[in-house]
């Protein structure tokens, strides 16, 4: 198993790759080009400059992360096939660069949602937080302006700038799509993009939808274990693989993560581990209030010794990296992103690692 850490690139994480190599256990990181609009080829010269610089400081670049699927080929437009083709060119050059995971997701217009990008908890720490009565009604358009105007003035990913100015657009588009044509437009994603990544080396690991159910009508199908169950029978690879995301599906408590690890990852599936904590509860009206907590499995819901025990009995050998961590001592920057939070948690977690090894 080999620990990793998000990094969104120099100019867009304020977080200096030195301080990351200064974290014990950590062996690379998982940029991306926060620049390049979804759907434009990733130029070689960037990502070999990018990686020159990881290595520059002793750290590895072997995953990345949102590669962003182009809406064309969510809805099945037309024009979807130039896009298939962008992002095939795209797993070319980053499987000459070395990278073996590319950590995707398939979600409608929003990538991840939530209502509150600095919940105060009760140790004065901040996180990120969602309250559903605060999305449920609500206007897209007047949420996401909301969500930007709250951002720090970081571009987050999965909310650029060129993707909320056509929300009118793109919401119209969606009326017309269902659960089931979404399922139809990633199988002929798939179909057109696996074997390519066969070829590259590459192993394309898909993101469970954040949070795992629908929001404001629009389809999410990366739910649950009858959606990754779906999704690893489209293509019968081992490059059609999973990033499993212990926060993103642990919002919903029907949602077992450490059984989860076991049938997917038993089955070769897993690439990449998202391995956080989320506290969740259900409020008096129905509703769903969860937030991003830390680490250590009492501050939430999951049981993460479990969740890495899992990981452990199948002799998980992929990426793991913790993931959206707390701002705590007072740090500022990307949502969701503190460096110190992170880097206690990967501490953990390869605390948990080396107990399971040497029990046995």
């Amino acid at each position: 198993m080999k620990m990793v850490l998000r990094w969104f690139g120099q100019g867009f994480d304020p977080v200096p790759l030195e301080y990351i190599r200064q974290v014990p256990g950590i062996s690379g990181v998982v940029p991306m080009l926060c620049d390049l609009p979804a759907g434009e080829p990733w130029p070689m010269d960037r990502v070999l400059a990018m990686k020159s610089q990881i290595n520059a400081h002793d750290l590895e670049m072997e995953v990345v992360e949102s590669v962003n699927v182009h809406e064309d080929i969510k809805l099945g437009l037309p024009s979807r096939d130039r896009y298939v083709e962008n992002y095939i060119a795209t797993l070319k050059v980053l499987g000459e660069a070395g990278v073996r995971v590319v950590c995707y997701n398939f979600m409608p217009v929003f990538d991840w949602i939530r209502t509150e990008l600095a919940r105060v908890l009760d140790d004065g720490s901040t996180t990120l937080a969602y309250k559903g009565v605060l999305v449920d009604g609500v206007d897209p358009q007047d949420f996401a302006k909301s969500f930007q105007a709250n951002s720090g003035g970081f571009a987050l990913p999965g909310w650029e700038p060129e993707r909320l100015v056509s929300l009118s657009k793109l919401f119209a588009a969606y009326r017309e799509v269902g659960e089931e044509e979404l399922w139809r437009n990633l199988a002929y994603f798939l179909e057109a993009v696996i074997p390519e990544a066969e070829k590259a080396g590459i192993r394309m690991a898909i993101h469970p939808d954040d949070p795992p159910w629908s929001l404001f009508g629009l389809p999410r199908i990366i739910t649950g274990e009858r959606g990754l169950e779906r999704l690893v029978s489209l293509v019968d690879s081992p490059s059609n693989a999973l990033t499993l995301c212990s926060g993103s599906l642990g919002a919903d408590a029907d949602n077992d993560i450490p059984a989860l690890v076991r049938r997917f990852g038993g089955m070769g599936r897993i690439a990449f581990a998202h391995v956080r904590n989320v506290k969740r509860r259900r409020e008096k009206d129905g509703s769903i209030d969860f937030y991003d907590a830390a680490h250590f499995s009492t501050a939430g819901s999951l049981d993460m010794y479990e969740i890495m025990r899992a990981y452990k009995d199948i002799g998980f050998g992929g990426y793991l990296r913790p993931d959206h961590g707390r701002m705590i001592w007072g740090e500022t920057g990307r949502p969701g992103y503190g460096f110190y939070d992170r880097s206690l948690g990967a501490s953990y977690l390869l605390g948990i690692w080396e107990a399971l090894e040497k029990s046995k």
